[in-house]
């Protein structure tokens, strides 16, 4: 009987063991996940800074540049498509819905680009003290998203690596856990972009 009772009391302490480490292990998968969530939420920040900070942009060069209209509206549209698609902490597992969003950002970046080559063109323009100041903005806005992207990167990884590794991968396949999805270079980005004066 005795002996009964000590096999019980080893049974059931390996077995609430095994219970504190399995929660233990998703405690660990649930602050990994929201550290992912916190990161894309400030990828997210970053381009709404670059969103709002466009209009202001286009309107101080429509001021300076009318004859360049094409361009203009050319930012705008892009900055419209780029902010029109959201992507929630939800969908970061989804490499598609991740893709349609980094595509969306990478033609605002585009527009941006050609736009401030457009301005090279015209000296009045680069020495207004207005578009000098939102030109700083929205090149310290694009740092920042570089920023971000990286920091959002790191998370992805440290979560994605907690899901792969043993024995905290039985916990993430019971616990329903699933990778996430990188953020990643479109594949013309290796190609230098060429201006034309």
């Amino acid at each position: 009987m005795r002996s009964l009772l000590i096999a019980l009391a080893v049974v059931v302490i390996v077995v609430v063991g095994i219970l504190a480490w399995a929660v233990s292990v998703n405690n660990q998968l649930v602050v990994a996940e929201q550290n992912v969530n916190e990161k894309w939420a400030q990828v997210q920040n970053v381009y709404q800074r670059r969103a709002d900070l466009v209009p202001n942009l286009v309107e101080t060069v429509k001021g300076f540049a009318a004859q360049e209209r094409t361009v203009l509206e050319e930012v705008t549209r892009a900055r419209a498509s780029a902010s029109s698609i959201q992507l929630t902490p939800q969908a970061l597992g989804d490499p598609k819905a991740l893709e349609r969003f980094q595509a969306a950002q990478n033609q605002l970046s585009g527009a941006l680009s050609r736009l401030l080559v457009t301005v090279e063109r015209y000296p009045d323009l680069k020495s207004n003290a207005n578009f000098l100041a939102l030109q700083t903005q929205l090149e310290g806005t694009e740092n920042r998203i570089t920023v971000e992207r990286r920091r959002f990167n790191e998370a992805v990884r440290d979560y994605n690596t907690r899901l792969r590794l043993f024995p905290g991968s039985v916990v993430a396949s019971l616990g329903g856990y699933q990778a996430k999805a990188f953020f990643e270079a479109t594949g013309d980005a290796a190609t230098a972009p060429k201006v034309k004066f």
